[in-house]
């Protein structure tokens, strides 16, 4: 690709910043011809000074002898400069007072400062920063930086990227262009750039935003399914909040009148590919600017009367990576599952759709289940989720031994449950979704069993199949055909579970919550079991009390706010059968709350004759 010259000797650029973008930047304009002053800090600078900038790119390490400055007491401003700043955003405000009154040369008023007679280009990253820059700066352009580029070691930067190094889109804040942004556009472009002027800054930078609030989970946390999917739904949170605010953002690629083919990035001999800014920013110990970018849309949210809690959740997590010195990308699954409870437990209608279209397509189960409906199948016939399992409840995901104590439903053995999975078509790695018709209240035995039996990935179709078909998409009818074999290997146990002693124990020393409806707690009525009532010291917590009108679960915090409000300690559920205590567990999970599961529930309890039952509405009775 050839690359357009610029005329030398007219601009002069002070690129204020030198690590990755600042550097590459830097590094380009001054090999092009293009008058430029780098300035650094500590260590950096010190490298810089000693050895020049050891700029490595896919053909090999490159010196480049670009002048270089301490700070703004070390430049003489003069007419004609562009100031750059590539700085991290949390600096930018500092570092914006320490030059927007410095003296300019030549600028025909005695009293001019840099403020009142240079442009200030700003690149960072959120939109907080052209704000800041407008206070005092009377032109103030507004850019997106798209780069590769790399800084990890004091005096050298890893540039990726050919034939062009990087991509900016670039404008006047808050809106226009002139002509002296046509003139930085084009030396930009004889550096080596992609450059494009647009006339709405703002959009662009908030279309960038949109895909950079996963930076916090690039940095923490090694590649995974389920990071894939915690990165989908801080975007799609973050989405959510520019409507509420009434904010557009411009979809870079698809907006773009740039030809993006000629960026793209190559292997850099001798060096591993690095994480993003974040990742970068953890790795060198230095400060994050994931205040302006989670925090950008927690704020937002904020601002106008919304919950941001997933960005708000990364943004907390990745503070306290910080203050434990956790290393980059070091963290796993586990970890997620602890910041993200919520995106472990439930999908909703139409990020499923998106799986389904995926290449990870999750394996769908129908558990179409109700006391007292035996119709199942058929309601399953009548309509389903494309290509999902009809899961009989009563068959494969329980056992039948005869014995009352056990309870209704007790659970199968874990060899039968395999088989069962196994003609579900469920393989490993790969990600299961339960659903009803009931708001999860059956599919949630799915969900239970399943983790219980080592499966990690299994989630619930939040709001069921009213939710799909509410979000617009198609359900199939008929017989769904035998799915292929999968080859699933199950093993008990890792899930807590409470046995008739542990749930009566824990009634007295932590909390026992009874999710059956609160005229079967209280005794007033039993359709089923032996005794009418409830185990002494259990608290009343009704299973549907943890759904929306609609059927959806309520948000994380609304569960944790009724858990705290019925008492504490170690939690255990129970219900009639098992059933209905799991979507409790489900939900506990949602917030964030682990519980042991009581399987034999109250049919177990209620069929021994020598445990004590209580009545009415006090944990104790009456």
């Amino acid at each position: 690709m050839s690359w357009p010259s610029a005329e030398t000797g007219q601009r002069r650029y002070i690129v204020i910043g030198a690590g990755a973008v600042g550097a590459t930047l830097a590094a380009e304009l001054h090999t092009a011809g293009i008058a430029t002053v780098l300035v650094a800090r500590g260590g950096h600078l010190e490298a810089l000074r000693a050895d020049g900038l050891r700029y490595l790119r896919p053909d090999g390490e490159h010196v480049v002898d670009v002048p270089l400055a301490g700070g703004p007491q070390e430049v003489d401003l003069r007419d004609g400069d562009v100031l750059v700043l590539a700085t991290k955003a949390q600096d930018a405000e500092s570092t914006i007072a320490d030059w927007a009154w410095r003296p300019v040369e030549g600028s025909g008023a005695a009293s001019a400062a840099a403020a009142e007679s240079l442009p200030i280009l700003v690149l960072q990253n959120g939109l907080d920063t052209e704000r800041v820059a407008l206070r005092r700066f009377s032109t103030v352009y507004g850019a997106v930086v798209w780069s590769p580029a790399s800084y990890l070691v004091p005096g050298e930067v890893q540039s990726p990227a050919a034939p062009a190094v990087g991509v900016v889109w670039l404008g006047r804040y808050p809106g226009g262009r002139d002509a002296g942004l046509e003139r930085i556009a084009d030396d930009l472009r004889a550096a080596r750039h992609l450059a494009e002027v647009v006339e709405d800054i703002p959009r662009w930078k908030a279309g960038k935003l949109l895909g950079i609030v996963t930076n916090a989970l690039d940095a923490l946390y090694r590649p995974s399914p389920l990071r894939d999917r915690v990165a989908a739904a801080l975007t799609a949170e973050a989405r959510a909040v520019y409507l509420a605010a009434g904010e557009s953002a411009a979809d870079l690629r698809a907006e773009t009148a740039l030809d993006l083919s000629t960026f793209t990035s190559h292997p850099i001999p001798g060096r591993e590919a690095t994480g993003r800014s974040t990742w970068q920013s953890l790795q060198r110990g230095a400060s994050l600017e994931s205040d302006f970018l989670n925090g950008e849309i927690v704020l937002l949210a904020r601002l106008h009367g919304v919950d941001a809690p997933r960005n708000a959740a990364a943004l907390a997590r990745v503070h306290r990576a910080v203050w434990e010195g956790t290393a980059a990308g070091s963290l796993g699954d586990d970890d997620l599952r602890t910041s993200f409870p919520e995106l472990d437990v439930l999908v909703d209608a139409s990020a499923l759709a998106a799986e389904l279209a995926g290449a990870r397509p999750p394996v769908l189960l129908d558990v179409r289940w109700a006391l007292g409906d035996p119709h199942g199948r058929d309601h399953h016939r009548e309509g389903h989720l494309p290509g999902a399992v009809y899961v009989d409840l009563d068959s494969e995901l329980a056992e039948h031994t005869g014995d009352p104590t056990a309870g209704r439903h007790p659970l199968p053995e874990v060899a039968d449950l395999q088989a069962a999975a196994r003609r579900w078509g469920v393989t490993a790695g790969h990600p299961v979704v339960a659903y009803d018709a009931s708001g999860g209240l059956a599919a949630g035995r799915a969900w239970w069993l399943l983790r219980w039996a080592g499966l990690a990935d299994v989630r619930l179709l939040d709001g069921g199949l009213a939710a799909w078909t509410a979000a617009g998409h198609d359900l199939e009818t008929g017989e769904v055909g035998d799915p292929e074999p999968g080859d699933v290997e199950l093993s008990a146990g890792h899930l807590p579970v409470l046995d008739a002693d542990g749930a009566g124990e824990l009634a007295s020393t932590g909390l026992l919550l009874d999710a059956r409806a609160g005229e079967r707690y209280r005794g007033e009525t039993e359709p089923v079991d032996p005794r009418a009532g409830h185990v002494p010291g259990a608290v009343s917590a009704p299973t549907r009390d943890n759904l929306t009108a609609n059927g959806r679960f309520r948000p994380a915090a609304e569960l944790r706010a009724r858990v705290a409000g019925l008492g504490e300690g170690p939690v255990g559920v129970y219900c009639g059968s098992g059933v209905t205590a799991a979507h409790q567990v489900a939900a506990l999970a949602v917030a964030g709350i682990p519980a042991a599961l009581f399987p034999g529930s109250w049919s177990a309890w209620s069929s021994d004759p020598a445990r004590p039952v209580a009545v009415g509405p006090d944990p104790e009775g009456t």
